[in-house]
């Protein structure tokens, strides 16, 4: 039997719990000590949140598809040639792809040109069509096109079947956000944080937060008096122990400043720091962060000697992941990191009166890194040809489901073939090639979903889209016979009725009259 003097210390333990989660974050609920590990693969994914027009950033630069773009783009075009002109992708024999990137994607160009770079045409949301951005990021977050009720997201249930994973890995999984992305959604294994300086628990008095070399002798500060705290066994001590095991597994990695060779915009510094976490060897096998702004309806720019916006939101892309990726090859760890580069849908063929673009559908995806095969364009382009356009309301179609990249990650590189757990639903993959790899059976996938889009009619030199075959309809449930309605017709109202209604209506109100004079003096 407990005594009141332990219930109380149980609460006041609970409490401190509390209050320690509470301050430090959801991010910190994961569990595992340190550990040096080798010979694992890390997925880094990085979601280009706002729809990115990939059109200005993977354009045409040649044949009829060129003709059709400057059409379209009158005034927000990236030109072919030129000072400012597209960067030509070119494959690894020499030969063109009639393709270019935008002139301030140097640093992607460069990893195109060392083969560490794919480019997916026509990629996103095979089964599910909109146009607003939050139903579109969450659909991609969750895996679950059109079914919104996942409570988690791809990313955790990729971490949680995950083969390989040990509790001894410390950092399996990894957010570098202000706060849980909807891809990490129900994984209490995967660690959040803005940046390693940040992560710590810091709330109350400076002095009191924990030992530093100037303070008092026998100080005990509350960071260290925590660890006391987690002794016992119950779901709240638990999660104080990871949380506690979070907090110190940050502090005892020497992670250091941005190099003086790297971008220092924050998506750099993010980036940095999951270059470091993949160099400290601690488990990390899926990663992922944020670049937002790409929600270009005005104003958007091209390219040139002023002020273009989208040319500066390119150029912050492009140099981050030339960095991250230039420090991983330093570092040797270059081929087992793959990189996936997408956003929630493109934007519209045809330009806007404000010299934007609005929201559209289809979209590259890059991928890149040494486990990639490089500088060579997959899927499948229709072209501009407004006609080959048209069932698609003027825009690039998707023709290549962006899960079906991701699962070939999950596969080749990740030796994951839990399929029908990651992407409930998901059914018909086979593998692009795009990357390395062999390939093994994927577990629990459901029959191929039919595509939303319609097909376009076969133009000239462009292969049609071929569909999946849609999945047969359920045969209806009968429906219990109704009683036929009555065909008698309405009566009819008998003559002088409105008179009667206003003799009973000035009837009930000289009956008012009594009754307040009755009750009034």
């Amino acid at each position: 039997m407990k005594t009141v003097e332990e219930s109380r210390r149980r609460f006041l333990k609970g409490c401190a719990a509390s209050a320690a989660i509470g301050a430090a974050g959801p991010g910190l609920f994961f569990s595992g000590p340190a550990a040096a590990a080798n010979g694992y693969d890390t997925v880094v994914s990085v979601f280009l949140r706002g729809g990115m027009d990939g059109l200005n950033l993977v354009l045409p630069i040649s044949g009829n598809d060129r003709v059709h773009y400057e059409q379209a783009r009158p005034d927000i075009a990236i030109a072919a040639t030129g000072t400012y002109g597209a960067l030509p992708l070119t494959l690894a024999g020499g030969g063109a792809t009639g393709f270019g990137l935008h002139p301030s994607a140097t640093g992607l160009r460069d990893l195109w040109n060392d083969g560490l770079l794919g480019i997916v045409h026509c990629a996103g949301l095979l089964t599910s069509v909109t146009r607003s951005h939050f139903d579109a990021q969450l659909s991609i977050d969750l895996g679950t096109p059109g079914r919104q009720g996942t409570g988690t997201g791809w990313l955790a249930r990729a971490l949680d079947s995950q083969p390989g994973v040990t509790a001894s890995q410390s950092m399996t999984g990894l957010a570098v956000n202000s706060r849980q992305p909807a891809n990490f959604n129900g994984s209490t294994a995967a660690l959040t944080m803005g940046s390693p300086g940040d992560f710590a628990l810091n709330a109350g008095a400076w002095s009191w937060q924990k030992v530093r070399d100037n303070s008092p002798a026998g100080l005990v500060g509350v960071n260290e008096m925590l660890e006391t705290l987690w002794e016992g066994q119950t779901g709240l001590e638990r999660a104080g122990a990871r949380a506690d095991n979070a907090l110190r597994v940050v502090a005892q990695q020497p992670y250091a400043g941005l190099p003086p060779e790297w971008p220092t915009s924050t998506f750099a510094r993010q980036l940095w720091t999951v270059a470091q976490s993949i160099q400290m060897n601690l488990g990390l096998r899926y990663a992922t962060l944020d670049l937002g702004g790409w929600d270009t309806h005005d104003g958007q720019g091209s390219a040139g000697s002023g002020y273009h916006y989208y040319q500066n939101k390119i150029s912050e892309l492009s140099q981050a992941l030339a960095a991250f990726h230039a420090t991983l090859a330093a570092s040797g760890h270059l081929s087992r990191v793959t990189t996936v580069v997408q956003s929630e849908f493109g934007r519209r063929v045809r330009e806007n009166a404000n010299r934007g673009t609005d929201h559209g559908y289809g979209n590259p995806m890059l991928v890149m890194g040494g486990t990639v095969n490089g500088r060579r364009l997959y899927g499948n382009w229709l072209g501009l040809d407004p006609q080959v356009l048209s069932p698609y309301y003027g825009d690039v179609p998707v023709t290549t489901d962006h899960r079906r990249v991701l699962s070939e990650i999950l596969i080749r590189r990740m030796r994951n073939p839990n399929l029908g757990t990651v992407f409930p639903g998901y059914g018909g993959y086979t593998p692009l090639g795009i990357m390395k790899g062999s390939d093994i059976a994927p577990v629990g996938m459901a029959a191929a979903a039919a595509p939303v889009a319609v097909a376009a009619p076969t133009a000239p030199n462009r292969r049609p889209a071929t569909p999946a075959p849609r999945a047969p309809r359920p045969a209806p449930r009968p429906v219990p016979r109704q009683p036929a309605p009555s065909q008698t017709p309405a009566p009819t109202p008998e003559p002088g009725w409105i008179e009667q209604v206003q003799r009973e209506v000035r009837g009930l109100w000289q009956r008012a009259e009594r009754l307040f004079d009755d009750v009034m003096p």
